[in-house]
């Protein structure tokens, strides 16, 4: 009794030395630079405004000028803007020129490469190689051109780098190219943390779970999955059926709806990643992905694949 009462007070002092290590915040924040990409709404949105407040200098990254303007109305004036296409390396080129010229001798403090997209997303048969590599294009070589373009800033201040992955990039639960593009992501910010240990900078990694945005929009997923099925062959449409077809838009609207709604569980990670004296490597955002998700990537795969494949609709010409 004793000797599990001993292992129960040490536990106690372990958890409350990392909640006290976790809880301690980086002081002159108001003289640090963030970057961030993917401002237009979302997380990245949020997390701009919320670091505003917080009187750190934004350097906000939108692909629309809309976007621009939205967020600069509810903004103050610290906050500078810049249009970014991530897929287009001119234009990652240029924003790294023009963030150069505002942090100069300071440095960049963070970068959340948080710029991404989840369409096209529907059964693999159904896309074409295009369809994979504009979501890779975004999610994963956007990623690593903005990263490589900062990166000389990013040592000059010995800084954060904060990747937004996703659940998705420990376990693949859908066709196409998100997750694999998650995938890539989780490889690289593991190769480029080790190789900038030694400049002391620290590369972060973000697993959200599944959240209500302009990521995962049911409406959005449906309308290019009805542009997938009709652009393919008799052949093809005849061997999954209209049924298989239907439950998978049925499919896509449930699951949309059970998606969080507080993005905040999200930039909540990503504000302790760059304020913290001592950021975690990895974030897990959400109950889904730490109860469920991860939990699950560690079943043998057997296993896996029947709890995955349970509720899937069935082809027309299936065995």
């Amino acid at each position: 009794m004793i000797m599990w009462l001993d292992l129960l007070a040490l536990l106690g002092l372990i958890l409350m030395y990392r909640w006290y290590r976790q809880s301690q915040i980086l002081e002159n924040l108001t003289d640090k630079y963030v970057f961030i990409t993917g401002c237009d709404s979302g997380f990245g949105n949020l997390l701009a405004r919320n670091l505003d407040r917080r009187g750190m200098r934004v350097l906000a990254a939108c692909l629309t000028d809309r976007g621009v303007e939205e967020l600069r109305k509810e903004t103050s004036s610290r906050l500078q803007t810049v249009i970014l296409d991530v897929t287009d390396s001119q234009s990652v080129s240029s924003a790294a020129k023009w963030a150069s010229t505002i942090v100069g001798d300071k440095g960049l403090w963070g970068l959340v490469n948080n710029a991404g997209v989840s369409v096209p997303s529907c059964t693999n048969e159904w896309l074409k190689k295009d369809d994979f590599f504009k979501v890779l294009n975004v999610n994963l070589l956007g990623v690593i051109d903005v990263t490589i373009n900062l990166l000389p800033l990013i040592r000059k201040a010995k800084g954060r780098i904060v990747n937004v992955s996703s659940i998705v990039g420990r376990i693949t639960i859908s066709p196409g190219g998100y997750c694999m593009s998650k995938y890539g992501v989780e490889s690289f910010s593991d190769s480029l943390r080790r190789e900038m240990r030694p400049f002391k900078v620290k590369v972060c990694i973000l697993e959200p779970g599944f959240y209500n945005s302009n990521i995962t929009s049911g409406e959005l997923i449906q309308r290019d999955m009805k542009r997938s099925w009709e652009s393919l062959s008799e052949e093809v449409k005849q061997s999954y059926g209209d049924e298989y077809y239907k439950k998978c838009l049925s499919y896509v609207d449930g699951f949309a709806q059970k998606c969080n709604k507080n993005l905040s569980l999200v930039t909540d990670c990503m504000e302790h990643a760059l304020t913290a004296v001592h950021p975690w490597t990895r974030y897990t955002a959400g109950w889904d992905a730490k109860l469920i998700f991860i939990p699950l990537s560690y079943l043998p795969t057997v296993i896996l694949d029947f709890l995955l494949t349970i509720g899937q609709p069935k082809p027309a010409q299936a065995d």
